[in-house]
């Protein structure tokens, strides 16, 4: 028999290593500890949903998911040993540590006579097949996107016949695993709930995403990414679905779903990014001749995590994660850039804080995100372009409808009264809404010191 080894690609239908046709194959999910110490408790939990739902769909089709606990190549030839197991596949995770995990796992499987299969699934061009003309990775995205745009992308798979299998071993629960249950509500996992969403957004908003998918009121996004995350639905499907949207699609619409699609290849320039770059992850991607003078500030951080800084759109998008493990990507950008250049904090406590409580936490993609929020990325955002927190708000929620939602201290309050909060005395804010803090920094001062330890990091000004 094989077993197919998931990671991220919780799902039966276009799985590339699943559908490999050289052998039917029943499924196993191994819960590995150096896995789970970087996990979160959404992400766990949204996991343990798509399980449940992988689960069903191998039984209905007369076969089994294993769901173990431990090292992965104990696990896997433990079970190998158990049921006469030849072969053992999986589809390609591009993380460093991932990268070192299946390494290590092939030799043991291979010293024990166990044949590992590797394969390519998790994005539609892996790493090395899209480069310059000089055979180099890119690390611009716009030159990416032009070739991926224009590769032809391979079909979805069909789901297979899969091996006849059995296990009375239940899927474990999040207290089993370690983890609370976490404050933020959960969206539903699994195929079907990621094909809803998908089915409803083509039908509706990819129309008019390209004009509306900065502005968080107008919930104008598709909500795939912890799907995309997970693999609940392949990458295959997604883009074959958006192309024919875009086919059938007229004028600025089509341009609308092209844009959406462009979003699909972002995610894969990180995550080329990543597989040839995995020291990002924690360190800068791009050089400077100093060493950034982040302040760290603690109580400053603290209140960026609670969302009291006085900013009202940065605290609208940091309650939004602690409510739904979830954030609007325009507002992601926001915050991001006020942790980096307001708060003169170092990304990788955003980063960290994000891998905690988002559900859709992507090494790459969060990773790339913040990078370029901090102006220490691949294409990133130039360091003397700081977001202006207040006209990012006025501009991108004028009706601080979004703003509202989340900041109830905030609900009786007018538009105007909030996007000017930084320019209020006390007496006016103690009037308008004496539950919500002042700014906990002005902006335009944070500003110029931002622009002198970017210098000094450049070289530019005596350290």
């Amino acid at each position: 028999m094989r077993l197919h080894w998931h990671r991220r690609d919780l799902r039966v239908a276009d799985n590339r290593g699943l559908a490999d046709p050289s052998e039917p194959a029943a499924g196993v999910l191994v819960f590995d500890e150096n896995v789970l110490e970087h996990a979160g408790a959404p992400r766990v939990a949204f996991l343990l949903d798509a399980l449940e739902s992988l689960r069903d769909a191998y039984r209905e089709r007369g076969s089994d998911l294993f769901v173990r606990h431990g090292a992965p190549a104990d696990v896997l030839l433990d079970l190998a040993e158990e049921h006469d197991v030849d072969t053992v596949s999986w589809n390609r995770d591009y993380s460093g540590l991932a990268q070192r995990r299946d390494e290590l796992v092939a030799e043991e499987l291979t010293e024990w006579d166990v044949l590992p299969q590797q394969f390519h699934d998790a994005i539609c061009h892996q790493p090395g097949s899209i480069t310059t003309n000089q055979g180099d990775p890119y690390s611009v995205y716009t030159y990416f996107w032009k070739k991926w745009r224009d590769r032809e992308k391979a079909d979805p798979y069909e789901v297979p016949e899969l091996a006849e299998a059995s296990d009375g071993e239940p899927i474990p629960t999040l207290s089993n695993l370690g983890f609370d249950a976490p404050a933020a509500s959960i969206p539903e996992a699994g195929t079907e709930a990621a094909r809803e969403l998908l089915d409803d957004f083509l039908a509706t908003d990819v129309t008019r995403y390209e004009e509306a998918r900065d502005y968080p009121a107008e919930e104008a996004t598709s909500r795939l990414s912890p799907h995309l995350k997970f693999g609940t639905i392949g990458i295959r499907e997604v883009d074959a679905a958006v192309r024919e949207t875009q086919a059938h699609a007229e004028d600025e619409a089509a341009e609308s779903v092209a844009e959406f699609r462009s979003q699909l290849a972002w995610r894969e320039f990180y995550t080329h990014v990543l597989h040839f770059n995995p020291s990002v992850v924690t360190e800068n991607y791009k050089e400077y001749d100093h060493e950034i003078e982040w302040e760290n500030d603690e109580d400053l951080l603290a209140a960026w995590k609670a969302g009291k800084t006085g900013y009202p759109i940065v605290d609208a998008g940091m309650r939004q994660l602690r409510e739904e493990a979830y954030m609007h990507n325009r507002v992601r950008m926001i915050v991001a850039s006020f942790l980096t250049k307001d708060l003169l904090i170092d990304w990788r406590e955003g980063y960290d804080h994000f891998r905690e409580h988002l559900v859709d936490h992507d090494t790459a993609n969060d990773n790339g995100g913040w990078q370029w929020a901090a102006s220490t990325g691949t294409d990133a955002q130039p360091y003397f372009r700081i977001f202006n927190p207040m006209s990012q708000g006025e501009r991108y929620d004028p009706e601080a409808t979004y703003i509202k939602e989340y900041v109830p201290e905030l609900r009786e309050t007018d538009p105007e009264t909030i996007h000017s909060w930084h320019e209020l005395s006390e007496d006016e804010r103690e009037a308008a809404a004496p539950d919500y803090p002042e700014p906990v920094v002005d902006h335009g001062e944070r500003r110029e010191e931002a622009l002198a330890m970017f210098k000094r990091a450049r070289g530019e000004e005596e350290t």
